[in-house]
């Protein structure tokens, strides 16, 4: 950048504030500008990947104290001077500059040091890439603060837990406590991002992220079925033949009456309405599977009575349906 560009340019003018500005409401206004004018949403405006290069380069000035005292020392010492190339013209605007320094323009030594060390080497008149104005990051090389960085955590959860949501307690990478919401209706291997809360900025940008990788244990009854809960529920022969009425487990820990109707076969889904996972897309149902359990002891009374059923009973073939498929 030309010398004279940072007599010219005014980053306070470019971010709309005043030279008074708070550290606070300096990055609260470059964050709204370079939403603003960030490239990833202006594609292929190039107006406003000019205007996101000047309010990144204004930011990475002003947020650094050492950086804004010396950019404001500089404006204040060049105001209505100005730097004259070599061989265009004389020394006049040196002149001017160096007036501020010791009586009757007679600079000292160590005035022309103070001066001369905020210019690359070479006497260009041109500013180097040593603190003053240097870019740290940024989008793209644009320019501006840079994010800090991240910080990870894990957790496992209760099957409860995930589903119903609660905050708990952790420790980052770092090792300090800190506390986090789980959302109801978190998944197995779901990440929740805690904005703002990692590191922070080298330069004045905004802090990292805690990035909080959440586990859940299976449950030994309920299971997953997107917003729904499953479960798989045994019923007698005779309840599945008869038909009944069978009390079922929630995961609130409460019960609900499911309705058996006669001739009930074995996979048959029943559903109870809203008694599944709660989030702010929805809420699902319980689905209760019937399988038919089988008796694995049967004394003489049960033997012969089941005996005498197989006899009475009809003579379908359950499979032949099966088997005439097979066979076409």
């Amino acid at each position: 950048m030309a010398s004279q560009d940072w007599f010219d340019k005014d980053f306070y003018k470019t971010l709309g504030v005043s030279k008074d500005v708070s550290g606070a409401d300096l990055k609260k206004t470059y964050r709204k500008l370079a939403r603003k004018y960030h490239p990833d949403s202006n594609q292929g405006d190039a107006a406003a990947e000019a205007k996101f290069k000047e309010i990144s380069e204004a930011y990475s000035v002003l947020s650094d104290a050492e950086q804004r005292r010396e950019y404001d020392e500089i404006r204040a010492m060049g105001s209505g001077a100005r730097f004259t190339a070599p061989g265009a013209g004389g020394a006049g605007g040196f002149e001017d500059v160096f007036s501020r320094f010791g009586q009757g323009g007679r600079a000292s030594q160590a005035d022309f040091d103070d001066i001369f060390s905020m210019f690359s080497q070479g006497g260009g008149g041109s500013f180097g890439a040593g603190r003053f104005g240097q870019p740290t990051g940024g989008y793209r090389g644009f320019g501006g603060p840079q994010k800090g960085a991240d910080l990870t955590a894990t957790t496992t959860l209760d099957f409860a837990t995930a589903v119903q949501g609660d905050t708990i307690s952790l420790q980052a990478g770092d090792g300090k406590p800190f506390k986090v919401k789980v959302p109801a209706g978190v998944k197995d291997g779901q990440k929740i991002r805690l904005r703002g809360r990692g590191r922070p900025s080298p330069d004045g940008g905004e802090a990292g992220d805690i990035v909080v990788q959440v586990k859940v244990r299976p449950h030994p009854v309920f299971t997953r079925d997107g917003l729904n809960l499953r479960l798989t529920v045994p019923v007698t022969f005779t309840e599945a033949t008869l038909g009944a009425t069978i009390e079922v487990p929630t995961l609130a820990g409460d019960t609900v009456k499911l309705r058996v109707a006669p001739g009930t076969p074995s996979g048959r889904v029943l559903r109870v309405k809203g008694r599944g996972v709660t989030t702010a897309k929805g809420t699902g149902d319980l689905l209760a599977e019937l399988q038919i359990a089988v008796p694995t002891h049967l004394d003489d009374a049960a033997r012969e009575a089941l005996e005498r059923f197989h006899e009475l009973g009809p003579k379908e073939n359950p499979r032949a349906e099966m088997m005439a498929k097979a066979k076409a």
